[in-house]
C-alpha cells in the first residue's frame, strides 16, 4: 500500500474506498502490464498532494469502477453516498479515442460540462487522471496516442490554466508535445540543450548576488530558484519569433519567494537600481491579476555582462496559487474550518474568475453540430487567453487575436450593435485590430446603429458571431457573401531542404493561383527552419482551404498561417 494511503485508517472514507476499488480491480491490467489499481492510486494519491477533502480522494480511487468493471452507479451510492456517487458519475471516461468530432465525443464533453459547473471537484480529479495516462501514454496504438495529446493540447491542458492550474497546465503540453510534433521536439531538444545548460550556470551566478542585494535593504526572500521554459511553450513562442531562440529572454528565469506583496514591490525596485530594467518588460500581475487568479511582478534587465534575464517576483501563497490554481484556493477554504463541503462550494461558484464555469454551461446548450462544438469550444473557452481593462478598471478575458467588436459584444450586445470605433490605450484603432493583455480599452457607440456583416470577417467568438448573425437577420445566401481583400498573405514555417521553394511554387501553379510576390528568410544556425512569405491575390474560404490543405502536405512544411490585406 502507498505511504500516503496509510495515513487514512481502513474505516475510514478514503480507506474503504480503496479496498471497493481494489476488490473491484482485481485480476485486471493497464496496457504497460501493471496492475490496473496502479492507476486509480497514481490519480488519489495525485488529489491528496493538491490537498483536497477525503470524498475527492475516495471518488479518485472509484473513478473507473463503473466503466470498467461490473459494479454500477447504484452500488457506489448505496456504498458510499450520493455525494461520492455524483462525482464519479461525472468522471466516467470521455471517447478519446474518436477526438475531434464525433456527436458521441460532443456528448461526453456536455456531460462533463454539466458536472463540473456544478462541482469543480469532478474537473479537478480528471485533470489528474489525464496527467497519469499521459505518464503512461507510449504504451497504446501511436493513433490512440496522437487522439490523445491532441485533445490534451486542444482542450485539457487549456482547461487547466483557465482554473489557474499553470504548472499542470504546461506538463499536460510537454506531456503531448512528442506525440503530436515529433521531429519539432527532436530538434527542439538540441537546439536548446547547451542554451539551457548556459543560462542556467548564469541564473545559478546571479542567484547569491540576489540573495546580497536583497539582505543589504532589510529583504530574506523565503527562496531564490530558476524555472526553465517548458519546452511546448517555447516551441509555440519560437513560432510567434521566427524560431529565433535569441529573441527569448525567459528561457530560464529567476524567481524569487518573498513574504508579503509589499516585499514584492520592494524587492522590484532594489533590483532595478542595480540592473536597469527593459522598456515595456514589467508586468505588474499582483495590482491587475490574470483572469485565471495568477499573481506575481515580471521583470526583464540588463544583468551582469549586459546580458538579459527575467526575473519573477511573488509571495509564498501566490506562489502555491500559480502552481495549483483553484486547488490552492480549496486548501485555503479546508484549513479555515471543518464544515460540511457544500456550505463552501458557493466560495467557489460566486468567484468572479471562474464566472467562465457557468457561462460555459449555458452556451453549450446551442449547438447540435459536433465540429461546431467543438471548434467553439476550443476557441471561446480554451484558446490561448489575453486580458484587456474597462475605463472602469474591470478585467475582461477575450481569447487570443480578439478584436474591439469581440469585446464590445462580451460586455453587452447593444454595445457590440451600436459600436462605432474604438480606443485602445487612448488611441483611436481600427475595429479588426488584435487586441494584447493589458490594453485598455474603450467602445464608441452611436445610438441606433446596427451592426456590419463585414465584421463577421474578423470577430473571433462565438458570442458576437451569433449577436450579429441574429441583430441583422441575414438569409443564408448573404451570409455567405464577404466584403472581399484586395490580397492574401501567406506564412509557411517549414524545415530547409533543396526543391523547397520549386515544390511549393508547384502547387500554386498546379492550382491556377498568381503568386505577387515571395520572399524567404536566410537560414542560419539560429534559424534552422526557413520562414517563407507569401503573397497572392485574394481567395474564396473553399479555394483557401484546399490550397492549405496541399500545401501541407509538401515534404519539409510545419505551420502555416495567413491573413487577408485590405
Amino acid at each position: 500500500m502507498s505511504t500516503w494511503l496509510e495515513t487514512y485508517p481502513a474505516e475510514s472514507l478514503v480507506g474503504r474506498a480503496y479496498q471497493f476499488a481494489e476488490k473491484a480491480h482485481s485480476g485486471q491490467k493497464r496496457q504497460t502490464g501493471e496492475p490496473y489499481i496502479n492507476h486509480v492510486l497514481a490519480v488519489a494519491q495525485t488529489i491528496y498532494q493538491w490537498h483536497l477533502d477525503e470524498p475527492s480522494i475516495a471518488a479518485a480511487l472509484l473513478h473507473d469502477v463503473v466503466e470498467d468493471t461490473s459494479y454500477s452507479l447504484e452500488g457506489i451510492k448505496k456504498e458510499f453516498g450520493e455525494e461520492i456517487a455524483f462525482l464519479v458519475s461525472g468522471l466516467t471516461k470521455l471517447k478519446t479515442f474518436q477526438y475531434p468530432s464525433t456527436t458521441a465525443q460532443m456528448e461526453n464533453w456536455r456531460k462533463l460540462i454539466l458536472a463540473f459547473s456544478k462541482d469543480l471537484r469532478v474537473v479537478i480529479i480528471k485533470l489528474a487522471d489525464r496527467l497519469h495516462n499521459l505518464k503512461t501514454l507510449n504504451y497504446l496504438p501511436p493513433d490512440k496516442q496522437k487522439g490523445i495529446a491532441l485533445e490534451t493540447a486542444d482542450i485539457y491542458a487549456p482547461l487547466a490554466y483557465r482554473l489557474g492550474m499553470q504548472k499542470l497546465s504546461g506538463e499536460l503540453e510537454d506531456l503531448s508535445f512528442p506525440y503530436l510534433h515529433p521531429a519539432e521536439y527532436q530538434w527542439l531538444l538540441k537546439m536548446v540543450k547547451e542554451k539551457y545548460t548556459e543560462r542556467e550556470a548564469y541564473a545559478q551566478k546571479i542567484k547569491p548576488l540576489l540573495e546580497k542585494i536583497l539582505a543589504e535593504h532589510n529583504i530574506k526572500p523565503l527562496a531564490i530558484d530558476s524555472r526553465a521554459k517548458r519546452y511546448f511553450s517555447l516551441y509555440k513562442k519560437l513560432l510567434r519569433y521566427n524560431m529565433d531562440l535569441e529573441k527569448i529572454y525567459d528561457l530560464v528565469a529567476l524567481r524569487i519567494i518573498v513574504k508579503t506583496p509589499e516585499d514584492c514591490y520592494a524587492a522590484l525596485g532594489i533590483i532595478h537600481q542595480f540592473w536597469p530594467p527593459l522598456p515595456g518588460r514589467i508586468k505588474d500581475y499582483i495590482a491587475r491579476p490574470k483572469p485565471n487568479g495568477y499573481q506575481s511582478l515580471h521583470t526583464t534587465v540588463f544583468c551582469i555582462n549586459h546580458k538579459i534575464i527575467e526575473i519573477q517576483i511573488r509571495t509564498q501563497k501566490m506562489h502555491e496559487e500559480d502552481e495549483l490554481g483553484i486547488a490552492a484556493h480549496w486548501a485555503y477554504e479546508q484549513s479555515k474550518d471543518t464544515k460540511d463541503y457544500k456550505k463552501k462550494m458557493p466560495v467557489f461558484a460566486s468567484r468572479k474568475d471562474l464566472a467562465w464555469v457557468k457561462q460555459l454551461q449555458n452556451w453549450q446548450q446551442k449547438f447540435t453540430d459536433p465540429e461546431e462544438f467543438l471548434n467553439s469550444l476550443k476557441i471561446d473557452f480554451f484558446k490561448d487567453r489575453i486580458f484587456v481593462i474597462t475605463p472602469h478598471n474591470e478585467v475582461v478575458d477575450l481569447p487570443a487575436g480578439a478584436t474591439p467588436v469581440d469585446f464590445a459584444y462580451h460586455i453587452h450586445s447593444e454595445i457590440g450593435d451600436q459600436c462605432t470605433g474604438a480606443k485602445v490605450n487612448g488611441k483611436i484603432v481600427p475595429l479588426d485590430y488584435e487586441l494584447q493583455s493589458g490594453d485598455i480599452v474603450e467602445i464608441l457607440t452611436q445610438k441606433g446603429k446596427k451592426p456590419s456583416k463585414s465584421w463577421l470577417e474578423f470577430i473571433k467568438t462565438s458570442v458576437a458571431r451569433d449577436h450579429i448573425k441574429k441583430t441583422i437577420r441575414f438569409k443564408n445566401k448573404e451570409l455567405q457573401k464577404k466584403i472581399e481583400p484586395q490580397n492574401l498573405e501567406l506564412k509557411i514555417i517549414s524545415h530547409n531542404r533543396l526543391g523547397l521553394l520549386k515544390d511549393i511554387t508547384e502547387v500554386f501553379s498546379q492550382s491556377k493561383i498568381n503568386i505577387i510576390s515571395l520572399t524567404s528568410s536566410p537560414v542560419s544556425p539560429k534559424l534552422t527552419m526557413p520562414i517563407i512569405n507569401i503573397k497572392c491575390p485574394y481567395l474564396k474560404q473553399t479555394k483557401l482551404e484546399k490550397l492549405m490543405v496541399k500545401l501541407k502536405k509538401v515534404a519539409g512544411v510545419k505551420e502555416i498561417s495567413y491573413k487577408f490585406n485590405r
